[in-house]
């Protein structure tokens, strides 16, 4: 190149800068504030920017010119060209300019900057205004962890909108390449959550499976996307069975089935739920050697909760189904039993109730019981002693307590058991009283206990195991149970009664019978790591199974047949109150039992029992009395059918 080509050159190009220079000079001498003064500009984020830089378009001369506005996307693309792209990539594209988000132009701010229309606290109404459908994707957030961290904790770091969905490139949340698409939420997750993450991946079947890319729980299955709440409240406890039932749903079966299960249920905060025992992020399969609930840890799983525990009270199955014989045979045998002891009782009386109350329907319509329902002698006769009737409300107050206690957690899925237990006090006010009835019962049988053996050992009375006067079953039972069968087909008289019936032995003898398996049962779940020191875990299955039916069998028996026989039946309805006062009318006596009358009539005897009737005092005291119990035995009553019928 010539020295005089060069010299035009550098003339051109010297030429060219002083021209650009006068034109960005004219420009800036424009003065927008003698047109625009009621235009505020307090950005933050652009202090140093000019009205030109953004409005390209704007000359001195404008005023005259018809000027076609720049979108706010072709005005911030000057600067923020990539931003630009990935919003046009973005599920936003053409539907949202920067302004939607930045807030108003002259005013925009740092992201750090509280005031920022994009900050962590500003997104949630800047977002929620146009997504506000579902109501859970804010209102969610608003309760969830995140939201109260950062806006009751005051915490600028929690994670707002952008943290989890991004900020540009916003992709539709269930794509495959968006932050929060099923298979990437680990990773959008644990951008935060590092060390769980980390533990997830490499000690969690589902984080194993998710990184060799199978199908499994996330973190968003557990937790949701916007209402994650805390893992430790019992909300969330109780929450996490659902959750996992999602995939393990014959686990969840078991395990509401369980004590566990159903005790949660009730509200116990401390019950163990699926990640107490399988822990939330590092759940291995049972037989990796590192699970919590491989055989050789299960005690320290076990005794986080449990005090004192042995090898054997380790083996115990919290998910174990009785009825399923290859799950343990023992306990499936021990359900059997009972389950057949269930239908036989309810099927044997159901049946004889049904046609003894047609047949005292009858009666009653014919006017057979109104001799023994008078008392027109105004004589009465002592059945019961006082001691006898202390003790019989004793087992009254102990058994009702334990039937409302005891019935919500069997029956825990019912809609009546949370309203029962909150009534009396919550799940452990319900516990500690169960426990007080049960310490009352076993009280009033080891008082009955050493009454037999003193009587008959000590003091040698006759006739307590057999005879007229013993609750020991008989021959003159079956015959009478048959004559009675006869009497409510109208093919034979009604058998004379004596001083016990044979549906009044068996009433005594269930309650005996039930005190003591009941008892012994109910001690195993009380005591689990004493009775497993010396047997097998699976004893405490089989005792959850024969604790819960025989206490189902205890209180349908009390509260329909028993009740039956001794109040609802229409010749004693509204109710008996022999029980009560201790004493009947002479002329009942002598209908009903007219073989222990006679009897006492031979032996000289029948004087020493007559006594004065009972005073309206004892009558309104009784009436009450019974009357509360009769009316929460019928209401249970009603509970367990209605129970058994939605379950």
């Amino acid at each position: 190149m010539t020295s005089s080509v060069r010299l035009a050159s550098a003339h051109f190009a010297a030429t060219a800068l002083l021209v650009l220079a006068a034109f960005a000079a004219g420009a800036q001498e424009i003065n927008c504030g003698e047109c625009h003064e009621d235009v505020s500009f307090t950005s933050t984020a652009h202090p140093d920017v000019t009205c030109h830089e953004c409005h390209t378009n704007v000359t001195a001369e404008h005023e005259d010119a018809d000027l076609e506005p720049l979108t706010d996307k072709e005005s911030c693309g000057e600067c923020h060209s990539s931003a630009g792209r990935a919003i046009g990539r973005s599920v936003h594209g053409d539907e949202a300019g920067c302004n939607d988000c930045h807030g108003e132009p002259h005013n925009i701010h740092e992201i750090a900057d509280f005031e920022s229309a994009v900050s962590a606290v500003n997104q949630i109404k800047n977002c929620g205004a146009c997504h506000d459908e579902p109501v859970e994707l804010v209102d969610g957030y608003l309760t969830s962890e995140h939201g109260k961290a950062l806006l009751l904790s005051g915490l600028g770091n929690a994670p707002g909108c952008s943290d989890c969905h991004g900020s540009h490139r916003i992709l539709e949340a269930d794509t495959d390449r968006a932050s929060t698409a099923h298979s990437n939420s680990p990773e959008m997750c644990g951008s935060c959550h590092s060390l769980l993450l980390n533990d997830w991946k490499d000690q969690s079947a589902h984080g194993l499976a998710w990184q060799a890319e199978e199908e499994g729980p996330v973190c968003v299955d557990c937790h949701s996307s916007h209402q994650i709440g805390d893992p430790t409240t019992y909300d969330a406890r109780h929450a996490s069975a659902q959750n996992c039932g999602g995939c393990h749903e014959e686990y969840l079966t078991t395990f509401r089935d369980s004590f566990h299960g159903k005790a949660v249920h009730l509200g116990l905060a401390g019950g163990a739920t699926c990640a107490d025992c399988h822990t939330p992020h590092k759940n291995l399969a049972e037989d990796d050697p590192a699970s919590s609930v491989h055989p050789d840890n299960r005690m320290a799983t076990c005794g986080n909760c449990h005090e004192n525990i042995t090898e054997s009270f380790a083996t115990f199955d919290p998910h174990n189904d009785p009825t399923n014989p290859d799950d343990n045979f023992a306990v499936y045998v021990v359900w059997v039993f009972m389950t057949s002891l269930l239908i036989g009782v309810f099927a044997f009386f159901g049946v004889h109730d049904v046609l003894w109350l047609q047949r005292s329907l009858v009666g009653a319509l014919r006017g057979e019981f109104d001799e023994e329902r008078s008392a027109a002698s105004g004589q009465y006769i002592r059945r019961f002693y006082r001691k006898n009737m202390r003790m019989h409300v004793v087992i009254i107050t102990t058994f009702m307590l334990l039937a409302l206690t005891g019935l919500p957690l069997k029956f825990s899925g019912a809609p009546w058991a949370q309203t029962l237990v909150d009534v009396l006090g919550g799940i452990e006010t319900t516990r500690f009283l169960h426990r007080v009835a049960a310490i009352g019962t076993f009280g009033y049988m080891l008082v009955h206990i050493l009454d037999v053996f003193i009587r008959t050992v000590i003091r040698r009375e006759k006739g307590i195991f057999w005879g007229p006067n013993s609750m020991m079953p008989q021959p003159k039972d079956v015959s009478d149970f048959f004559g009675n069968i006869k009497y409510f087909l109208y093919m034979g008289e009604r058998p004379p009664g004596d001083r016990w019936t044979y549906f009044e032995k068996f009433d005594y003898l269930a309650v005996f019978w039930g005190v003591m398996i009941i008892g012994i049962s109910g001690l195993f779940l009380w005591f689990p790591a004493f009775f497993t020191s010396f047997l097998p875990g699976w004893t405490l299955n089989a005792a959850q199974v024969i604790h819960s039916d025989e206490a189902l069998l205890a209180t349908g028996f009390i509260f329909v047949f028993h009740f039956f026989h001794t109040h609802l039946r229409p010749e004693s309805f509204p109710m008996d109150l022999v029980v009560f006062t201790g004493r009947m009318s002479l002329e009942r006596f002598k209908a009903e039992r007219p073989l222990e009358y006679q009897r006492l009539v031979d032996n000289g005897e029948l004087e020493a029992y007559l006594v004065e009737p009972p005073n309206p005092r004892q009558l309104r005291d009784a009436y009450v009395f019974g009357s509360i119990f009769l009316i929460i035995g019928i209401m249970l009553a009603i509970f367990i059918i209605w129970a058994l019928l939605t379950h």
